[in-house]
């Protein structure tokens, strides 16, 4: 008895308090968020990392090392750092130097700047202009909206949805072939598999099954043939109103990237969906786990780096599954 009058005692002292650390709103968030399971789409980004030939070479190397410091005096300098503020040596750091273009990455994602198609980019702005300066897309005074830095704040958590190709067309988690040119008819057959339906606003993804060479194969994966979506599947993207569209190979679309008729073009759907619509592409993500644990939908988090007048980010992206997918 004493003991039950000792807890409600306490609990009456407390209660003030109680009400005071209640749960807030962004609690609940939390609790939410934590709740789901976390999917990176990335993979890890290194030296030997696959990349597109048009693109600059990717070059990493630390500039500062924990070593001892150069003694005062002696030269070459080396790059060690401890002890080369008069401290006996205690503090130590590390840096490092990157070199390569900002929208190619593990995965990354192409601002709309980034692809004009007959000397315009989206909404009819002049290309050339855009560019004239070389500090960046807009740099210029012209087009600066269409730089990465403009990337919409109601894109970087959005309603994702995959749509798995591969497993529909090959029957397992086997690649696409070689050239597999992806079709509007491939895509409403894997919604419809699947049980999903896309809606205006939605950041697609579509899966190949060739994020597994990234790392496996890179020769294999960066090399001139590589399956993708075709016009035909980026126009039926548009006829739905994504804003964001993504898949697991090197340049999203089908390699190599060309038409003929009725008339030749390069990097068609680049230009179709980027210059003709507006709609941001990502590559090099990582779909596997997602289509593992058969996510089908789920919140997408895209996050670019908020570079001024950038052609593009490289990305750490990930979405947010239930448990029940587990």
């Amino acid at each position: 008895m004493r003991f039950v009058t000792i807890a409600s005692a306490a609990v009456l002292a407390l209660a003030p308090f109680s009400v005071a650390f209640a749960d807030s709103p962004a609690d609940d968030l939390l609790r939410t968020i934590k709740n789901a399971r976390l999917i990176d789409l990335s993979h890890t980004w290194e030296i030997t990392s696959p990349i597109a030939g048009v693109n600059p070479p990717y070059a990493f190397e630390l500039v500062a090392t924990h070593d001892l410091a150069t003694p005062p005096g002696v030269t070459p300098k080396g790059p060690g750092t401890r002890g080369a503020f008069g401290d006996g040596g205690q503090l130590s750091f590390t840096a490092e130097v990157m070199h390569f273009s900002g929208q190619h990455g593990a995965p990354s994602i192409d601002a709309i700047g980034h692809i004009g198609r007959d000397g315009r980019l989206f909404g009819g702005v002049d290309a050339a202009k855009s560019t004239s300066n070389p500090d960046g897309i807009g740099a210029s005074g012209t087009g600066a909206g269409l730089a990465i830095d403009h990337y919409p704040a109601n894109l970087l958590i959005n309603r994702g949805v995959l749509l798995d190709v591969a497993t529909m067309i090959q029957g397992d988690s086997s690649p696409l072939p070689e050239k597999f040119e992806i079709s509007a008819r491939h895509l409403r057959d894997a919604a419809h598999v699947q049980g999903v339906r896309l809606r205006r606003g939605d950041t697609v993804f579509i899966r190949t099954g060739w994020g597994q060479f990234f790392k496996g194969d890179p020769v294999k994966y960066k090399g001139d043939n590589s399956p993708g979506p075709g016009v035909d599947a980026a126009q039926y993207l548009i006829d739905q109103r994504v804003k964001v569209v993504g898949d697991d190979t090197l340049t999203f679309e089908q390699r190599p990237p060309l038409v003929f008729a009725p008339r030749f073009q390069v990097f068609p759907v680049h230009m179709l969906l980027i210059a003709d619509h507006g709609i941001y592409i990502i590559e090099n993500l990582n779909l596997e786990e997602l289509a593992q644990k058969k996510a089908y939908e789920f919140v997408v988090v895209v996050p670019p780096l908020k570079v001024k007048g950038g052609t593009g980010s490289a990305l750490r992206a990930f979405a947010l599954v239930p448990r029940d997918n587990d």
